[in-house]
């Protein structure tokens, strides 16, 4: 399975559901099952530099004071579905785009394929729980299941593979 290293506090919000895109510096063509891995880099001290808002949604989801987030481990599973490109403009269309400061557009270039045009809004928890700075991606994570424990392992950079137990997989 293939599986992705993100650092913490933003692991655990996608692996709760919270958090359905996962923004990246690059782009993937890899569809499909995907192991959602949690950095073993300590975050208390990148939570602090955090924006404001931020750590409000951050501590909403979490109590950060009394909670560890897992480091170091594989937290869920999850279906990469899509992966779109950030931009400001999502399009032509003026009336759609006055009214969208922050979009991401289909990498498509098929024109028969069904996602070919669309274009995504996020929300503010979105905005708020990733970098959604224009020629970044935002990579759509749809059917997450956590874990009932995380599973340790050491992460890589760029998609790795992963050999889950397998009960994970059952």
């Amino acid at each position: 399975m293939k599986a992705l290293t993100i650092w913490q506090p933003w692991a655990s919000p996608i692996a709760i559901g919270a958090k359905g895109y996962e923004t990246r510096g690059w782009a993937t063509k890899y569809r499909g099952p995907i192991a959602i891995h949690a950095a073993k880099r300590p975050y208390m001290g990148i939570f602090k530099t955090l924006p404001a808002e931020t750590q409000r949604i951050l501590r909403g989801l979490f109590d950060l004071e009394r909670e560890t987030l897992p480091t170091g481990a594989v937290m869920c599973t999850a279906e990469l579905v899509n992966v779109w490109h950030i931009v400001y403009n999502p399009g032509t269309d003026v009336d759609v785009a006055k009214n969208i400061p922050i979009g991401a557009e289909s990498l498509s270039i098929d024109k028969h394929a069904p996602d070919f045009h669309d274009y995504i809004v996020p929300t503010a928890q979105e905005i708020a729980l990733g970098d959604w700075t224009p020629g970044r991606y935002a990579w759509e994570l749809k059917n997450i299941t956590i874990l009932p424990e995380p599973i340790p392992a050491k992460g890589q950079q760029g998609l790795w593979n992963w050999e889950p137990p397998g009960e994970v997989l059952a």
